[in-house]
């Protein structure tokens, strides 16, 4: 991707958040899920598809490669990067974001009316018997892991317990892995990245709540206009959530990309995307 710009953003509570601006145009912000960062193939291949009709910014949510990590953490916290970057990409801007990241977008966007649209694929909510039962303590687990320097194990944890997938969703499709799977593939080259985020996978449970429970309330109070995309091969309960949340946004509206995992292919959503956000 030619054309990117490399900067930084300072939030309300003195944090640097790194980005990388693209194009031109209308502005939208690109916010990962859980283990990933700005150089994820996946955010760069959206980027790149959109900033031939938009200025992108594709930026490094906190605790994550270029951004910084201040504490005590809170949600409110990552909702101010949001407010930042807006504000540094001269003013409203629509979001897209992927899984938690999905949650985040959604929480940023019931205070913030300069998020003007919401984009969002996979939102990893729980919302049937369907879904992976999570340990009414999980943030407090993958925290006390982290504090242990059993990052690596923090890493598994969440993968098994929460995503029901393996780091193979990084490079290649695959819907669940046992703890055997993901255990072997410590040796693998996006193996130190993951471990390096370790400390924000706690986050990530914050941003979805106590058992990852779909907030209707919230939900229900959005007012920008709403996409919802699921994989048409992802897990079940994945699928189960996104028509959810589609029905709790007044005036969503929900599609199915038939054959994309979790981890789909960059150019399987841009077309998507970019038909949602050019309509009037």
């Amino acid at each position: 991707m030619t054309g990117i710009r490399t900067g930084t953003v300072t939030s309300a509570d003195g944090t640097v958040i790194g980005f990388d601006q693209s194009g031109a145009g209308p502005a939208v912000i690109l916010v990962q899920g859980a283990l990933m960062n700005r150089s994820d193939p996946v955010m760069t291949g959206i980027a790149a598809g959109l900033s031939r009709w938009f200025t992108v910014l594709n930026y490094d949510r906190r605790g994550r490669g270029g951004s910084g990590d201040t504490q005590p953490y809170a949600v409110e916290r990552e909702a101010e990067d949001l407010d930042a970057l807006i504000a540094a990409a001269g003013g409203p801007a629509a979001v897209f974001g992927g899984s938690s990241g999905a949650g985040l977008v959604l929480q940023a966007a019931a205070r913030n009316p300069a998020i003007t649209r919401l984009a969002l694929w996979e939102p990893p909510y729980h919302v049937d018997d369907s879904a992976p039962r999570l340990p009414d303590d999980f943030a407090v687990q993958l925290d006390g892991l982290v504090r242990a320097g059993r990052r690596a194990e923090a890493v598994e944890l969440f993968l098994v317990k929460a995503a029901e997938a393996s780091p193979r969703d990084v490079a290649s499709p695959r819907d669940v892995a046992s703890p055997r799977d993901v255990a072997g593939l410590r040796d693998q080259p996006f193996w130190p990245a993951m471990e390096a985020a370790a400390q924000t996978l706690a986050y990530e449970a914050f941003v979805m709540g106590p058992d990852n429970k779909l907030p209707a309330g919230l939900l229900a109070g959005i007012v920008q206009p709403t996409l919802v995309v699921n994989g048409g091969a992802s897990p079940a309960w994945m699928g189960h959530a996104g028509k959810a949340v589609a029905s709790a946004i007044p005036g969503a509206v929900h599609r199915v990309l038939e054959g994309q995992p979790h981890y789909m292919a960059p150019e399987a959503i841009v077309p998507e995307l970019i038909e949602f956000l050019i309509t009037a």
